[in-house]
């Protein structure tokens, strides 16, 4: 399975030409998954944070393909990390670093860019997409990587205590793993203090609330309303959390 993470959005034309690259290189390999084409734009933090969350959700040997790119055309690396059985492709700028200070086993090869043949703006379609492809049907001629020994950014394991996406219903995920967070914290956002809530339904109709979604991450939330319009949340918001009742 090919999995693709991306910040180039589902309605304009770049997914589907890195689709048809995918699909050029890999014609028997028909299992191409998008996990999301909405990152947010030139976030490789925040998207490292959600793609660490999300990865899990896919088996081993899943190739994720994932581009947040900014520096996309500079001299940062382009790279192929290995981590407990599940391979990505991206560029070396954050995005794959918080996969690999959680992982128990990780390894990292810097992909060799040509000098001609590819875009120099669109790595997704003529660099990232034929390594991922080459990896998922087993072709990847050794020659094309470099091993190395890490990663050149590297963000940490740590949680993020901010806003790292907002989705269609305006709820506001938040680079907080939530397993470990009592429920009598609360969060303080936007000069408001959101309380935890198990299900929306517990709550009155606009109230806000924290509760842990299907990710296993803090996510803002209004019952039956958009949090992101009505605590004006973004991306990047900084959020802080604090004691309960007592």
């Amino acid at each position: 399975m090919i999995v693709l993470f991306t910040d180039f959005g589902a309605n304009d034309i770049y997914t589907a030409q890195v689709e048809g690259r995918l699909h050029a290189i890999a014609p028997q390999h028909p299992v191409i998954v998008t996990a999301l084409h909405s990152v947010p734009d030139y976030e490789p933090r925040s998207a490292a944070h959600l793609l660490a969350a999300l990865h899990r959700q896919f088996g081993s040997e899943t190739v994720f393909l994932a581009v947040v790119d900014p520096g996309v055309g500079s001299e940062r690396a382009a790279v192929v990390m290995q981590a407990d059985g599940q391979w990505f492709v991206g560029p070396d700028n954050g995005l794959l670093s918080v996969i690999a200070a959680r992982a128990e086993r990780a390894a990292f090869w810097r992909i060799r860019v040509p000098e001609q043949g590819i875009s120099a703006s669109f790595h997704g379609r003529d660099l990232f997409a034929p390594i991922a492809a080459q990896i998922a049907t087993g072709v990847l001629s050794p020659s094309v990587l470099d091993h190395v020994e890490r990663l050149d950014v590297e963000l940490g394991g740590n949680d993020l205590a901010e806003v790292i996406f907002i989705d269609h219903f305006g709820n506001a995920f938040t680079g907080l793993r939530a397993a470990d967070i009592p429920h009598d914290s609360a969060i303080e956002v936007a000069g408001r203090r959101v309380e935890w809530a198990r299900v929306f339904s517990d709550i009155e109709r606009g109230t806000p609330c924290w509760y842990e979604n299907s990710l296993g991450l803090v996510e803002i939330a209004v019952n039956c309303g958009r949090a992101s319009d009505e605590l004006g949340l973004a991306p990047g918001h900084a959020i802080r959390l604090i004691g309960g009742h007592g």
